[in-house]
Order: C-alpha cells, then structure tokens, then sequence
C-alpha cells in the first residue's frame, strides 16, 4: 500500500545531505514551508544552496536557516524585500554567496529539469551582466541567452491538501513555485495543512501529481477547509 505520510519531523528530513541544492517556494513568507525550515534546521544540514524567489524575510523560515548559518549560497529573482535584514548583513560580511535570476526563468529551468529538457533558449537577460559567459544564439533575427536545466537535490513544499499518494492541491498565491520544484526535485517533501482520504480530492484541483512526492507530513495550521 502507498503511503507517504511520515509521522515526524525527523522522518520527513531525513537524508538531506550537506551541500544539498534545495528548492523552497513561496512569495516572500506566503505559502513558505516554515515547518519544514525547522525541521532542516534541527537535521543539522549544512553549506546549503537555496534556490527561491527572495532572500527571506525576518527572522523566520527562510531568513532563520540562513541566520543559522546553514546557507552558503542563495539563487534568487529578489534579494532585496520589504525586510531582508538577515540576508544583507551575511551578504556585506562575505557569508553568503548571490546569484540574481530573472524570476520566469528560474521557474523554467526547474520545470525544464522536471520535463527532462537539458536546456533552452531565451531573450531574458540579453544584453545585461546576467547573461556574461552565457552562450548565445540569433533565432529569427533575435538574440537568445542558452539557460541550463535548474536541478535540486530536494524540494520542501508547502500544500493546502494531501493524500496518501501524495497527490497535492494548493490555496491561492500559496501555489507559486511548488508545481516546477516538486517535479525538478530528487526529493520533495511536503507540509499539508490537511490529509485528506485517497479519493477526497478532486482531480482537476490536483495541481501537483503524487509521483513527484516521495514525503508529506501533516502540520495543521490557520483556519479550515473551505467546502
């Protein structure tokens, strides 16, 4: 029988390694998987690379594995936000190491990787210090930057609902990144609000299949299922 649900924290992080590329989603702290930030904090991985859309927030989540000192390097679209004071500090001390990227590009690279596409071409960054030492092509009587798939070595995704299986369904702008990143991950873990009986959920709102989600475990939270 198929069943994905770990029962502890532990469980769920064990066996990410240190030097791990890992992919976490959301749009500043909306739909962050924080849990799961706590739980890789207490696993003790280090040297760490982070591909997300900013550079954390505060002092949690994201913002607090990077204060750890858990982080050696950072790829993301903004690594200035409303409060990046954690990130700018490390960043001015020569802690942590930068990497800018056009955000519709990194979530090509990961849905490129998930699609098993070893690269591609596009204009974004033509003619910017993003695309130096970037291979470049002429289509059409346009210049076109070559990006390489974007890889990781894990996943941690927050998801509204899970079952069993694994199969996710997601709430609003919570949604984000987390459909590329599950499937361009070695290993996608999840935190889900609420698990729901295999069968409960309907299809056309699963957004990301149970094949791309090897762990999930429960972390209830906020208010309940709207029916």
């Amino acid at each position: 029988m198929i069943n994905k649900i770990v029962q502890s924290m532990a469980e769920a992080t064990a066996d990410i390694r240190d030097n791990a590329v890992v992919l976490i989603g959301g749009f500043g702290s909306i739909g962050q998987p924080n849990a799961l930030i706590e739980g890789l904090i207490e696993q003790g991985a280090k040297d760490l690379t982070v591909v997300a859309n900013n550079a954390g927030v505060g002092h949690t989540g994201l913002a607090r594995l990077m204060e750890v000192g858990r982080v050696r390097k950072i790829i993301c679209s903004y690594p200035r936000t409303s409060d990046p004071v954690v990130f700018a500090e490390l960043y001015r001390a020569g802690k942590i190491e930068l990497e800018v990227m056009p955000q519709g590009t990194m979530a090509e690279r990961m849905r490129a990787a998930g699609a098993g596409i070893p690269a591609f071409y596009t204009p974004t960054s033509v003619g910017t210090k993003l695309a130096e030492g970037k291979e470049a092509r002429d289509f059409h009587g346009r210049t076109y930057v070559l990006e390489e798939a974007l890889f990781g070595d894990v996943a941690l995704v927050e998801a509204w609902q899970a079952d069993r299986w694994g199969n996710l369904t997601y709430r609003s702008s919570a949604r984000n990144f987390y459909p590329v990143m599950a499937m361009a991950a070695k290993l996608t873990i999840v935190q889900a609000q609420h698990i729901v009986e295999l069968g409960a959920l309907d299809p056309e709102q699963v957004a990301t299949p149970g094949i791309f989600v090897d762990r999930v475990v429960h972390v209830p939270y906020g208010e309940p299922v709207v029916t």
